[in-house]
């Protein structure tokens, strides 16, 4: 295998910056619009990664068409994490646990949306399945602006049976679904929480629906019968977050 078949892309000014400051030593090159000054290419050089121009017809191909604002890295791709690192990590938290679990959610720019807004509220991690789930992929990572290098995300094989072992850890499973008769903002989500949202289309499934504690739906009074999943994951994250009473 090449060196080039290796790494993966990150583009976009947000997401190649987060990854220079987070692991320098994965990136290979940087690509950089012919004309464009940015602190970006400094910073590139002082690490040892080589810099490249690049016509922006060149990064549109390369980017398959992702909005890249004239940069992109190569990189080392960071892997998602395994189930035991969210044990240990809900073992060594301090303060009350708040977790995303995202039950098949398949548009890489939402899982992006997601991290990000994970990152934004504070949550101990975001976990997804390994099957039929959104891959790290470069629009995911472009979403996240840059979230996506910091915010933990674990892929776990068997989603139901982490629902099981996260009860086990005293975590309180409160799913999204329009159909709940409980608005969000009635369930006490101050405890050890884990905040599940289903697939774009489907929702939650239903083995995932079973191993809920509480569902809940979010109240809305125009004519949308649904939210984006990233907005709605916004709206419960930051329940948690008002209802901890962090200012």
């Amino acid at each position: 295998m090449t060196r080039e078949a290796e790494t993966s892309l990150v583009y976009g000014r947000h997401a190649c910056a987060a990854v220079l400051d987070q692991r320098p030593r994965s990136v290979k090159r940087l690509w950089v619009q012919a004309g464009l000054t940015l602190d970006l290419v400094e910073r590139a050089a002082a690490a040892g990664i080589t810099v490249a121009s690049a016509s922006q017809s060149a990064l549109d191909a390369r980017c398959d068409g992702g909005v890249h604002q004239g940069v992109c890295l190569a990189v080392v791709p960071r892997d998602p994490e395994g189930e035991d690192s969210l044990w240990h990590r809900l073992g060594a938290v301090e303060a009350t646990p708040l977790v995303l679990v995202l039950d098949g959610v398949q548009d890489p720019r939402n899982l992006g949306a997601c991290l990000r807004t994970a990152e934004a509220a504070g949550c101990l991690a975001v976990v997804t399945p390994r099957d039929k789930a959104a891959p790290l992929s470069a629009a995911a990572r472009k979403a996240s602006v840059g979230a996506a290098e910091r915010m933990p995300l674990v892929r776990v094989g068997n989603l139901a049976r982490t629902l099981d072992t996260l009860a086990d850890h005293g975590v309180w499973r409160v799913g999204a679904a329009g159909e709940a008769r409980v608005a969000h903002t009635e369930v006490d989500l101050a405890v050890p929480t884990a905040l599940i949202l289903g697939a774009e289309d489907r929702g939650l499934r239903r083995l995932t629906r079973q191993k809920c504690d509480h569902l809940v739906h979010i109240p809305m009074w125009g004519a949308a019968g649904s939210l984006n999943v990233s907005v709605a994951a916004g709206v419960l994250l930051f329940e948690a977050v008002r209802q901890r009473g962090h200012g």
